[in-house]
């Protein structure tokens, strides 16, 4: 900064203004007046990665709540000094080097650190749903057999063991590839044996016992095949087969066994809403591909009709299509196969769009 010693405050102050028509000139013409946007960048930059390094080695490598909770904080802190970066600045900084200043920023990198950043909120995401179910299941668990063993009648017993079924169903939903998941799988085992040493066979008949069985095997592949989404159209339709299995044995109960009948209600309304949100996936997905191509085929057109020499090109035109290739990119949503790809077409075609607007300014 001593470098701006004589410059009068307000000089620095307007040069440093965060618009094009003022920064392209004063780049050209008196660069280390820029020198105060230059570090304030250069720190943002340094810092969203030391936090997306912390972040990651933190989330991946969790051992406790405790863990997740700062590795959150600091993706937050790494958003926060990405979102300080100005894009149309970044475009133009690797035009610029000076003696007097040296900068480290790498086009690359920063793209790797934002799709990072993107990817550790979302599995931020994943653990604290994780943690809440599991948090959910065990406190179910824990009321049921208490319940179970308060019971001064067969009926209330009958409700306290659906409880406690379901609550060791709901264990087994939390995602393996979670903290919360690992904690559920170390403690499922010795929460199975203490059900079946307490309750016994007490559930239901061999019949309703088989379908409900049944039920849960199917629902527990179609849980694991769901799990580490994003998933093709194709994926998501296995999944979506495999929870309508799961629904078709436990419609084998009669309601004349109401026990049976009444524990088989329970896991249908469970597993009727989990193939409910399969086949919003499932429609968001092709939804998506179907954007997203439609995207791709519109910029292979653009670039086809493209002409080769700048001052040709029909600026006016080229903006509209743009801006059509970006709504449709816009359509593409997030969790989906296609949502990464669609991000890094969006973030190239808003770039020209709007070294296009300024050239018409």
């Amino acid at each position: 900064m001593a470098l701006l010693l004589g410059v009068p405050v307000g000089v620095v102050w307007v040069a440093n203004l965060p618009y094009p028509i003022i920064r392209r000139p004063v780049a050209s013409t008196a660069p280390i007046l820029l020198l105060p946007s230059y570090m304030s960048m250069d720190s943002n930059y340094r810092q969203a990665i030391a936090s997306v390094e912390q972040s990651e080695q933190l989330i991946e490598k969790a051992t406790s709540p405790a863990d997740l909770n700062l590795g959150e904080q600091k993706v937050k802190q790494a958003q926060k000094n990405i979102d300080a970066l100005p894009i149309w600045f970044l475009n133009d900084w690797p035009e610029y080097k000076y003696w007097w200043y040296d900068w480290r920023f790498n086009t690359y990198e920063f793209n790797a650190v934002r799709t990072k950043v993107g990817q550790l909120d979302a599995k931020v995401f994943q653990e604290k749903n994780a943690q809440t179910l599991l948090t959910d299941s065990e406190q179910a668990l824990l009321k049921a057999k208490e319940q179970y063993q308060q019971a001064s009648t067969p009926a209330d017993k009958q409700v306290a063991i659906a409880s406690w079924r379901s609550a060791i169903d709901q264990l087994e939903q939390v995602p393996s590839v979670t903290l919360a998941g690992k904690t559920a799988q170390a403690k499922l085992n010795n929460y199975q044996r203490d059900f079946q040493e307490v309750v016994g066979l007490a559930a239901g008949n061999e019949r309703v016992s088989a379908f409900i069985e049944s039920a849960r095997q199917y629902s527990w592949q179609a849980a694991k095949a769901g799990q580490n989404p994003p998933h093709t159209v194709a994926e998501w339709e296995q999944v979506e087969n495999l929870w309508q299995e799961a629904i078709a044995q436990l419609q084998k109960i009669n309601s004349d066994d109401i026990t049976g009948y009444a524990q088989a209600q329970k896991l249908l309304a469970q597993y009727n809403s989990n193939l409910g949100q399969v086949k919003i996936r499932k429609q968001a997905e092709q939804d998506s591909q179907e954007a997203i191509q439609l995207a791709q085929r519109k910029i292979e057109r653009l670039l086809a009709a493209t002409p080769t020499t700048a001052n040709s090109v029909n600026r006016n035109q080229t903006i509209s299509e743009l801006q059509g290739i970006i709504n449709e990119l816009g359509k593409v949503q997030n969790g989906t196969t296609a949502y990464l790809k669609s991000q890094e077409l969006l973030l190239s075609a808003k770039n020209k769009l709007n070294q296009l607007q300024a050239t018409i300014r």
